[in-house]
């Protein structure tokens, strides 16, 4: 049986696909370059499927989650899987992230650390009354709604006055289950778009700037958002940093995903610990230093 140092995480879509379109593509670009600069460090690395039901964890050292884009559509197949494997190998970043990470109550840990983040409402499983009264109440004029668990936004809708109505039955429907979050839509995610900052081992090695299509909000590229590159200011970079050093743990890889408020300050929308796009592709050299830290923390194991 062959055994492995390091396995990239995938999903089934992007492992071995016959049609490859430019975004996939783009993932598989990703992949290799990591591979490459792993490999070049004399690990011996493969790729797999996160799901898939013949591999066997216990035969790799460590797992690094790459691309396993589905988790939040199968969560509970996937948590099932995540708490099986965690005791058969090693997760990069750590189990203890992962944990973090999975549920955006998180912000309110870093709010606590006083880095400043988008102001936020936190709507627990069970609550009983009203999206109405819950936005009135808020005092927002318009709002985003979205759960704590999610991606690739994932029942993300923007609120008002007028809608709110149309997304009481959706609402009530999710907030049985699950968490929710409400926050203050943010005006900078459409006058200039959200900044994403990669971090390695801490360190800042990249950003790029993340447009919505022209009467959307969402700034993924499966909505329509385009990228750009962007060039940050020290105090950007400061900033970022600072975020990620607060984390409970100091990630091997990270993205940071940043605005200016509604206030005119730097606030973090999101830190994307788990399985964040890091667009490698348009820094080759950030392959290499997350391998560098990736290599430093291997040696501490």
């Amino acid at each position: 049986m062959q055994n492995w140092d390091i396995v990239l995480l995938t999903e089934d879509r992007y492992y071995e696909p016959v049609s490859i379109t430019p975004y996939i593509q783009n993932i598989l670009d990703d992949d290799r370059l990591l591979m490459a600069a792993l490999a070049a460090e004399n690990f011996k690395v493969v790729r797999k499927s996160w799901s898939d039901p013949d591999f066997d964890w216990s035969t790799t050292k460590f797992c690094i989650f790459r691309t396993t884009w589905d988790y939040f559509d199968r969560f509970e197949t996937f948590f099932n899987w995540f708490n099986a494997t965690a005791k058969k190998t090693h997760f990069i970043n750590s189990e203890l992230l992962i944990r973090w990470n999975l549920d955006k109550h998180y912000l309110a840990d870093l709010k606590a650390k006083n880095i400043n983040i988008v102001e936020t409402l936190f709507i627990e499983a069970g609550y009983d009354d009203s999206l109405n009264s819950l936005f009135i109440n808020s005092g927002f004029d318009v709002a985003i709604l979205k759960p704590a668990i999610s991606g690739a936004a994932r029942h993300t809708y923007k609120l008002n006055a007028e809608n709110i109505s149309q997304h009481e039955k959706i609402f009530q429907s999710l907030i049985a289950n699950e968490a929710m979050l409400l926050q203050p839509f943010q005006q900078e995610i459409i006058t200039t778009g959200e900044v994403a900052f990669m971090l390695m081992g801490g360190k800042f090695t990249h950003a790029v700037l993340k447009k919505a299509k022209p009467g959307d909000f969402r700034v993924q590229d499966d909505f329509g958002g385009t990228l750009h590159d962007y060039h940050p200011t020290p105090e950007e970079i400061q900033f970022a940093e600072q975020a990620i050093a607060a984390c409970p743990e100091q990630p091997l890889y990270a993205r940071v995903d940043m605005i200016c408020d509604n206030y005119g300050n730097l606030a973090i929308m999101e830190l994307e610990i788990i399985e964040p796009e890091l667009w490698l592709r348009r820094a080759p050299e950030s392959a290499i230093a997350l391998t560098k830290s990736i290599k430093n923390y291997i040696n501490t194991i």
